[in-house]
């Protein structure tokens, strides 16, 4: 489990249209927000990327940096890109499943076509949002099972707003015994 204000795992990664993303090279001074997603195949994905691909001059605005990520390859990926309309969300793709594993993330096995008419992978991860620090620690995770009721990326403007102002540490920073 990754815990706040510890180093997160090193993350790089081709993207659709803006070359390769490195955590490490990121240089917003408030730190960079990552969206892992499921993938294509999931309509409940492509309404929540097309929110944040809406808010991601705003999320600038505040000094930080946006990217959805997923398991799926780059066709499929510039698929979800296209579909959302993808202009400055960066959308990168081929996430490993044991880098997926290192951030947290739960996995899943296909199942067949879903809702949409598009197969599922044979196996990809479970949404997460995290936003990390310069440093590259953590400052803010939610890992889920399921693809639904979700951060809403809304939400996080007035947060993110009072957290910059205030300069407010990362909590449950906390680990061992109690």
């Amino acid at each position: 489990m990754l815990s706040p204000r510890e180093k997160t795992p090193a993350l790089t990664l081709a993207t659709v249209a803006h070359g390769t993303f490195d955590l490490s090279a990121e240089t917003g001074p408030n730190g960079t927000l990552i969206c892992f997603y499921r993938g294509l195949h999931c309509p409940i994905c492509a309404t929540y990327l097309t929110e944040l691909e809406r808010l991601t001059p705003n999320f600038a605005e505040r000094g930080l940096g946006t990217i959805a990520i997923s398991t799926d390859d780059a066709g499929r990926a510039a698929t979800m890109a296209g579909k959302i309309r993808a202009v400055n969300l960066r959308i990168a793709h081929d996430l490993p499943l044991q880098k997926a594993r290192d951030w947290g993330l739960y996995l899943s096995a296909g199942r067949g076509t879903t809702s949409i008419g598009i197969e599922e992978p044979a196996l990809f991860s479970e949404p997460g949002v995290f936003i990390v620090k310069p440093d590259q620690t953590l400052y803010y995770g939610s890992v889920q099972t399921m693809p639904f009721v979700r951060p809403h990326f809304a939400d996080f403007m007035g947060a993110l707003d009072f957290v910059i102002a205030k300069d407010y540490p990362a909590r449950g920073e906390i680990r061992g015994p109690v």
